[in-house]
Parts: C-alpha cells; sequence; structure tokens
C-alpha cells in the first residue's frame, strides 16, 4: 500500500486515498457473513438437539401461535391493510429519482424495435457473436458444475490475468490481491467506485458529450456533476483550458473516458500530461473509463494511469463487452489504490456479493487467448467506420473521423433541424434511428451518434435511406454524392 500511496513531497497521503466513505471500524466484518459462517458451523448440531414433534416440526415453531381468522377468514393483520387508504404509489418514489430523466438511448431502441424493417444505428452494441472458444470456456464451466460465489474481488486466476494483460497493454501494474476487482460490467466499477469516494455535495468533472449515465450515476450519489464542453471545431478533444474554466472549489474527482462514446475522440499522451498536471494541481482523483481502449484505429492508445504520478490518483475501469463481444456476459474491472480499491470493494460486498462464476471464466479464456479475435472484430470497425464517414460527408452532414470506439456523430444542424427533430423525422419516415445528440449531453446539440457495429449491409442500406430523408428535405446547400 505504501508503493500505492507515494507519490506527495510531503509524505502525505494524497487525498485521492483518502476520498472515501466514513471509514467502517476496525475489524468490522459484514453481519451476513458472521451469521453465513456461524449457521454453517452449527446448523447440523443445533437440528440434532432441537426437540421435535412426531412429524419432524421442531418444538419452539410447531408452538408460535397464528392470528385467528375473523368472520370473513382474513387474518386482523391483513384486514389492516386491506382497510388503508389508497394513495399515489409514486409518493414513494425518491424527489431525487423521479426528477432523473431516462436514458434517450434505450428509447430510441425501443421504438425502433417495434418498427418493421427498421434499422438501428443507436445501441453501442458488437454485432459478433461472441467468439466460439470464450463462449467454450462458459459451456465447459457449466458442465463441470462451476455455479458457485466466488470471492468477493473475483477468481484469482482472472485478477491474475488481469493485473498481466494491464501491465502489459496500459503499464501500470497492480496487485491481484488487493488492487483489483471483477465487477458485473464496467458500469458497476464505475458505480462502486463513485459510491465509494463521494460525499453528498462533492463535485465530479466529466467531459460533454459523454456517455448517458455519467451525470446521473453522480446525481444518485448526492452529489454535484459539472460538465466540460468539448467543441467540434477541436474534435471534441478536451482541454486543460476548459477543465480550468469548469472547476469549482469542491471538486473531487475527474472522469473520463477514451476512446469517447459517442464521438470516437481520443488523447495523445501529451494531451494526458496535461490533463494529469491538472488533476494532480487539484488533488483530483481519476476515473479513467477505458472499455474501448483496444478498439483504437490510429495510434497507439495510452492510459492516463501510466503518466508519472498518476497511478496513486487514478481508478482505472475496464471491462470485456465493447471489444471482445461479451455484452450479454456483464464482466468488468476496476484497478487502482489498495486503500481506494478496498472502500469500493466494501460497497461491491454488500450490492453485488460477486460477478457470474460463468462469466468470470469466460473473460478469463478471453484475456489469454481472445486477442486474435478481438483484432479480427476491430479491422471490421475499422471498415465500417471508413465507409460511413465518407458516406455521411458525401450526402452534406460534416462528420469528422472518429479514432477509436464505434460511432461516428455527423453534424445535422446542418438541414436547420435540432438533433431531436432530425432522428426522430429519420425514424419515421426512414425507419432508420440514429441517436440525438443531446441524450449526451448539451454539447452534443446539433448532431446525432450512429453505431457502425452493426453489419456493412445495415450500414449500406441505413446510408441510402438517409440520403433519401435528405432529398426529401429539399435542401439546395446540402452536397450529395
Amino acid at each position: 500500500m505504501a508503493g500505492a500511496l507515494a507519490g506527495r513531497a510531503d509524505g502525505a497521503i494524497p487525498r485521492s486515498a483518502q476520498a472515501v466513505a466514513r471509514p467502517m471500524p476496525e475489524g468490522f466484518l459484514s453481519p451476513f457473513l458472521i451469521f453465513r459462517q456461524y449457521a454453517s458451523a452449527h446448523m447440523e448440531s443445533s437440528q440434532q438437539h432441537m426437540p421435535q414433534t412426531a412429524d419432524g416440526v421442531p418444538d419452539a415453531i410447531q408452538a408460535c401461535p397464528v392470528p385467528a381468522a375473523n368472520a370473513a377468514g382474513v387474518a386482523p393483520a391483513a384486514a389492516n391493510r386491506a382497510a388503508a387508504p389508497v394513495a399515489d404509489p409514486s409518493r414513494f418514489v425518491a424527489r431525487h429519482v423521479a426528477a432523473m430523466p431516462k436514458s434517450g438511448i434505450r428509447d430510441f431502441f425501443a421504438i425502433a424495435s417495434q418498427m418493421r424493417d427498421a434499422i438501428s444505428l443507436g445501441i453501442g452494441e458488437p454485432d459478433f457473436v461472441t467468439p466460439y472458444p470464450v463462449r467454450e470456456a462458459a459451456m465447459r464451466a457449466l458442465e463441470k458444475g462451476r455455479t458457485s460465489y466466488t470471492d468477493n474481488r473475483g477468481l484469482g486466476t482472472l485478477r491474475d490475468a488481469i493485473s498481466a494483460y494491464v501491465a502489459a497493454n496500459y503499464g501500470p501494474e497492480y496487485d491481484p490481491a488487493t488492487e483489483i476487482l471483477v465487477t458485473i460490467g464496467v458500469s458497476e466499477a464505475l458505480d462502486m467506485a463513485l459510491r465509494a469516494i463521494l460525499n453528498p455535495g462533492d463535485k465530479v468533472l466529466y467531459h460533454d458529450p459523454c456517455y448517458v449515465s455519467y451525470s446521473p450515476s453522480i446525481s444518485l450519489c448526492h452529489a454535484q456533476a459539472i460538465a466540460v464542453p468539448t467543441r467540434s471545431e477541436d474534435g471534441f478533444a478536451l482541454t486543460v483550458e476548459a477543465l480550468r474554466a469548469a472547476w469549482q472549489p469542491g471538486c473531487k474527482a475527474l472522469l473520463l473516458n477514451f476512446p469517447t462514446n459517442p464521438t470516437g475522440g481520443t488523447a495523445s499522451r501529451e494531451l494526458l500530461g496535461q490533463i494529469a498536471r491538472f488533476a494532480q494541481e487539484k488533488d483530483l482523483l481519476v476515473l479513467s473509463d477505458e472499455i474501448y481502449s483496444e478498439l483504437t484505429f490510429e495510434g497507439a492508445h495510452t492510459s492516463i494511469a501510466s503518466i508519472p504520478g498518476m497511478r496513486e490518483r487514478t481508478l482505472f475501469l475496464h471491462g470485456f463487452s465493447k471489444a471482445f463481444a461479451m455484452t450479454g456476459f456483464r464482466i468488468g474491472y476496476a484497478c487502482g489504490p489498495a486503500a481506494v480499491m478496498d472502500a469500493v470493494l466494501k460497497v461491491h460486498q454488500y450490492a453485488i456479493m460477486c460477478a457470474s462464476i460463468v462469466s468470470q471464466e469466460a473473460a478469463l479464456e478471453a484475456l489469454l487467448h481472445g486477442r486474435d479475435d478481438m483484432l479480427r472484430m476491430r479491422d471490421k470497425y475499422r471498415e465500417r467506420r471508413d465507409f460511413i464517414v465518407r458516406r455521411f460527408n458525401g450526402l452534406g452532414l460534416p462528420c469528422h473521423l472518429p479514432r477509436g470506439a464505434f460511432y461516428a456523430f455527423p453534424k445535422v444542424s446542418v438541414t436547420g433541424l435540432d438533433s431531436m427533430t432530425f432522428a426522430m423525422s429519420l425514424l419515421r419516415e426512414q425507419k432508420v434511428a440514429m441517436v440525438p445528440g443531446t441524450a449526451f449531453g448539451t454539447a452534443g446539440a446539433g448532431f446525432c451518434r450512429a453505431s457502425f457495429s452493426t453489419s456493412y449491409e445495415n450500414i449500406i442500406k441505413a446510408s441510402d435511406r438517409i440520403g433519401r430523408f435528405l432529398d426529401s428535405l429539399k435542401i439546395d446547400s446540402l452536397k450529395t454524392d
């Protein structure tokens, strides 16, 4: 732990390592775990010594009185419940949850799924089937009866593999015993991390546009999400100038996502170095969501955790859904300094306990032998990206070239329509689903996200339909192929 918390000239522990909820008492154990251990050790002997009736029911249970029913055959407690006044059940919903909008992505997916012959460019899910060796590992685990709980942190063999994979591909080395936690997708890793570090009123910086769950996840912790706008003129790159302009007293963390959903933007090592110096200056803990990192099309991906001085103030969040086409397995992981990861583990213990053992066995296979399949899928995504971006620009919708992930982000405001109107009209008239940029934040206004994680054939059909939709608008200023 000393190594993980080093890095301050005065020898003090960085606030990022202290940025955890109020600690449990020394030696605290979960009451559930204590009960489980006690019950396992004493159940058999208790059953042997408990007096029983002739039918095998313990006397203590047999003797419990049962409330008498009234004339209508209803027990008194049930009668009282039946007499309770009828009221609006929505009054039970927490105010901060009631005020939270539903996911804009899911709304469009739900509409498109009910339309016959619709083509969805809305959901960020690989159209590839999980590679067979990975599926086979899951089937093999089931055949062997691997259906139990695992260690709260995850299988030791998987954590060892994660440690080796992260070190080889991203730089930092993490101790499998104390600095790695296997989670139910990277979404759980992010949620557990936020719940572990945030106190009510804390503030978190994040770049906008961004993945739809970032701001709500922060708000659910009773913290404040501070959007840092990015601009299309800069390729939606996050700049230190924008971070400085958005920073406020009380900011505790910075949430990053490179490559970025929905823009496909990436960050050079030079830019990450500037962001790292800002985080150190403001004493911020960085949560780095790198779920799309293997899907980097140009250049090498760099993790901010590899920048000198950042390992001890970064939580590295990753998973298997995108690069290995394992969305349904719901498996991810978090890595970070032991002091912070211990707090994340506490939240995980009470909320989840552990990820599915079958999914963990599949993830292990993906890390050990899935690289060739991952690279093959990445090459296919690159081909689709090149086509859809070229087609958008040819149709008169300006679109920058995403350097990672599997999303294009064309500018639709050139049609005179806002992003919501454009997306709804396109879906209604040509049965093509794209997601309005405003679903990802105010900086996404005027844009729509188009996922090219569907088949090449579908992308061709969808682009033809988009062309017909643009023709119907009769806008002379739009360029055409």
